[in-house]
């Protein structure tokens, strides 16, 4: 479905009104997490395919944004880049793609009250946490690989989280894990 601008042109996009604030400091918060995250499990891409530099460049990309830098198309462009790279590689390697792709579009996280939104707090750590399961060598249990992904977690992280609603998710792996990290950061139980 096609958005209406104001001036009623289609295929404009409507601005939506803030739910709540989100400084741009909060929102470098979810990307260093989200980079901490993925650059817990980059080597397990990088073992698959060393001369793919699409997930290191969507890495840099939110490394930039986490120290400063603006949001800008080196975010954009790097992480869909990164998401396309795991769609050649082993499983473990795929989530390790995905979590430095959702690193670097975390730094597009908005300040609107809708699931979607808490995709960019928490998809990247939850692939995290797939790929930990699922790495080659000394694989995780979940719950370990979770409390794992959850010491990068700051209290600006999961007050940023708090203003999102809750969503639950079924069925797939990522939804699920996706629900776990958010009902733990929510309650306070990060470790």
């Amino acid at each position: 479905m096609r958005c209406m601008a104001a001036n009623g042109a289609p295929g404009s996009p409507v601005p939506r009104t803030p739910d709540f604030d989100l400084s741009m400091d909060e929102i470098r918060a979810v990307t260093a997490f989200n980079l901490a995250c993925a650059l817990r499990v980059i080597d397990l891409f990088e073992a698959a395919h060393p001369h793919d530099e699409r997930p290191r460049q969507a890495l840099a990309a939110a490394a930039d944004f986490v120290r400063g830098g603006p949001r800008s198309r080196a975010q954009r462009s790097s992480a869909p880049a990164a998401h396309r790279a795991a769609k050649e590689v082993s499983p473990a390697a795929s989530h390790a793609a995905m979590a430095a792709g959702d690193a670097a579009a975390s730094a597009y996280v908005h300040p609107l009250a809708d699931g979607a939104q808490v995709g960019h707090v928490l998809r990247g750590p939850a692939h995290t946490v797939l790929a930990l399961q699922l790495g080659p060598v000394n694989p995780l249990a979940r719950a370990e690989a979770e409390a794992a992904v959850l010491q990068d977690a700051t209290a600006t992280l999961v007050e940023v989280l708090r203003r999102y609603p809750r969503v639950s998710g079924r069925g797939r792996d990522i939804a699920e894990v996706m629900d776990a990290l958010d009902a733990r950061l929510r309650a306070g139980t990060s470790g």
